[in-house]
């Protein structure tokens, strides 16, 4: 496990994720996992750099053509370190776990503030010489936290864990987690994971994609960036078969080695004790497999409802596009203007919300971000955050490479935070740096004494990206945008109901609830506990993708030469984490509406944090617990309920009633 959280959303994305290990726990791109850091995508999770829920290989900066070369380079090289030895006293449990802790941090944190300088420098300085860097610092980090003599001594005093105070046996599971994704006790497994994680995202990043004309001229080789724009704008749906299709074409080479990392994942975590690779990721939340997937099954129910109305009036507003009948069940995957579903942009016409910004500086973005915060009572940014931040595209006669995706980090765990965008003054940049620095304040407040290093941490890997929309959200609001001259009289006069409905289209909202905790969730569980079939990979993706999402594919789907599950990059690179993204946005609508109804006393739909002391004090003394308390419970403390969907669907409820006057008479699910 890892205690940094991560990238945040590009701007023309709503999410961000985690990217996967190279070596004992390292991420490929667009930085190596590394426990500290918490890089936040703009959607987007705990700890180490991560992928936004749309984001495709080729929208981040392509730095795993070095790791071929920075992997052997750097494990020829790495010098071997001498076991750490952490020795037990005959004094009693709890002090023993003190000696154990105050020993391991002392260790441990120099070795992750060097790692998170070194992925810093590699993800704003793309080059072989800090890619290499930061392998071998994460080399060094990941033999200590994965020690054998680690691993043996937590699971001796976790044995005695009624004799120990809670915030102790907090920081010994976040240790034993940690070393179970690179334990030393399987060094061959590890190094075989390593191998094949860089294996297998050359595999991805190389990819080249092949499009057929329909005129007989020559194949093209579009991005993806260009696939998603055509599956966007395109309106023949012959041609939009063929989109689809060449998008697709990239998960047959990634199949046999998604099958390899699948065993070897299962190996390293099992060796702790877990059954599988999913039981592994999901213990960070406290729960078992079974409990997140009935977790996530309920706030799907809760929510189906309306999804079920969406895709009604979606079905009838893609055939009029397409100038064809409406499907009598399931949308043709083609048909969607998403390769996976798992948002429909484009189908609202919408309001320029860019016009205020035309005429603003760079800075103005973070400039007014930082004051809504201040308003609220949080202190102004350190003078550092600006002196160290990347918040500005590359000057263009320089020659340097940056990742392309807005992050948040936490350097040092303490008081160097920094943030990694790519400004430019457009509604969307105004809203994602609100949402980075969420993730950044959420670091300030939670880094005081009473939080152990160990627990600097979101309470869940899901809270972190629900606090970062949650702002988002706010910064979305009409009222503040008219309080600060950023609403034209023609956004303010547009109706409320078609926001609400780009809204639950687009973005981490009602759409997207069936795809992250329904198909991938519900996939990568049974995947890793081998209830799929190697040579039925495609029929049991598709299977879930109708059954939670309503969808079809528009033909064959053979198995040995394709695999649609592995088109997805987090299925490779940020495996069996994809629910964080769907409780996250779970949490950012409860704290939304707890905070519009019982603070603001104002409609969640059309409310105004700005200035206003008591969101302040609610957000900062819900923010610095960091991971010192369980979860749910904090919830309920703070907002007198366990995790809901109830929220959001009260959010949506005009939306909802809207949507059955327009479906009346129509066919309703599939």
């Amino acid at each position: 496990m890892d205690f940094r959280v991560q990238l945040e959303q590009l701007p023309d994305q709503a999410h961000s994720r985690r990217v996967s290990s190279l070596y004992n726990g390292l991420e490929l791109i667009p930085v190596l996992q590394l426990p500290g850091v918490f890089p936040m995508d703009d959607r987007t999770m705990p700890a180490s750099p991560k992928v936004s829920p749309g984001t495709s290989a080729s929208q981040r900066v392509d730095r795993r053509r070095f790791l071929q070369a920075a992997v052997t380079g750097v494990v020829a090289a790495a010098p071997g370190l001498a076991a750490n030895s952490f020795a037990f006293t005959t004094e009693m449990p709890q002090a023993q776990a003190d000696q154990f802790l105050k020993r391991y941090v002392e260790t441990w944190l120099p070795l992750e503030k060097s790692v998170n300088e070194a992925a810093w420098n590699a993800i704003t300085d793309v080059s072989l010489e800090h890619t290499r860097d930061q392998v071998a610092r994460s080399l060094e980090l990941n033999r200590v936290v994965g020690a054998p003599e680690v691993i043996t001594q937590v699971q001796l005093l976790l044995k005695q864990r009624e004799q120990l105070d809670d915030l102790t046996v907090r920081q010994l599971e976040k240790i034993r987690l940690r070393a179970a994704e690179s334990p030393g006790t399987l060094p061959e497994v590890v190094k075989a994971r390593a191998e094949a994680e860089a294996q297998q995202s050359a595999t991805q990043d190389s990819f080249t994609y092949t499009l057929e004309s329909s005129s007989g001229q020559p194949p093209t080789h579009p991005s993806a960036n260009d696939l998603d724009a055509l599956l966007v704008s395109q309106t023949d749906l012959a041609g939009r078969r063929r989109v689809w299709e060449s998008a697709k074409a990239i998960g047959g080479p990634l199949r046999d080695g998604l099958l390899r990392l699948r065993d070897l994942r299962n190996q390293a975590a099992r060796a702790l004790g877990f059954s599988d690779f999913f039981a592994l990721q999901v213990a960070d939340y406290g729960l078992t497999t079974e409990q997140m997937l009935t977790l996530c099954d309920s706030a799907i129910a809760q929510t189906k409802p309306l999804y079920e109305q969406l895709h009604a009036w979606a079905r009838r507003t893609l055939a009029a596009r397409y100038q064809t009948e409406p499907p009598a069940g399931k949308i043709p995957a083609h048909w969607l203007p998403n390769r996976w579903g798992q948002n429909w942009p484009g189908l609202v016409q919408g309001v320029d919300m860019d016009a205020p910004f035309k005429d603003k500086p760079r800075a103005y973005i973070t400039e007014q971000a930082e004051r809504f915060y201040v308003s609220l009572g949080f202190p102004p940014l350190p003078k550092s955050f600006y002196e160290r931040s990347d918040l500005y595209p590359v000057d263009p006669p320089s020659t340097r490479k940056k990742n392309s995706h807005a992050s948040a980090w936490h350097i040092d765990l303490k008081d160097d935070v920094r943030s990694l965008m790519s400004i430019v003054p457009d509604s969307r940049w105004f809203t994602t740096a609100h949402h980075e620095l969420g993730h950044i304040y959420y670091y300030i407040s939670y880094s005081r004494p009473e939080v152990p290093y160990l627990l600097r941490a979101g309470a869940n890997r899901a809270f972190h990206e629900g606090i970062g929309d949650l702002v988002g959200l706010a910064a979305g609001q009409r009222p503040y945008l008219k309080q600060v001259g950023l609403l034209t009289p023609e956004a303010e006069a547009a109706d409320p109901v078609k926001f609400l409905l780009d809204t639950a289209l687009d973005g981490a909202s009602i759409v997207f609830l069936p795809f992250a905790a329904g198909t991938m969730t519900r996939f990568e569980a049974d995947f890793y506990a081998g209830k799929i079939e190697d040579n039925a990979l495609n029929a049991g993706w598709w299977k879930l993708v109708g059954a939670y999402q309503g969808i079809e594919p528009p033909g064959d789907r053979p198995e040995r030469t394709l695999c649609d599950a592995a088109t997805k990059t987090h299925i490779n690179d940020d495996p069996a984490q994809y629910y964080d993204y769907a409780l996250g946005t779970l949490v950012k609508f409860q704290l939304h509406d707890h905070i519009c109804r019982n603070i603001l006393k104002q409609d969640p739909r059309s409310c105004n944090y700005f200035g206003n002391a008591q969101v302040g004090q609610f957000l900062r003394e819900f923010l610095s617990v960091g991971a010192t308390q369980d979860w749910n419970a904090l919830l309920r403390q703070t907002t007198g309920s366990g995790l809901s969907a109830q929220p959001m669907m009260a959010y949506f409820e005009p939306l909802t009633a809207w949507l059955r006057d327009q479906n009346a008479g129509h066919p309703v699910g599939w």
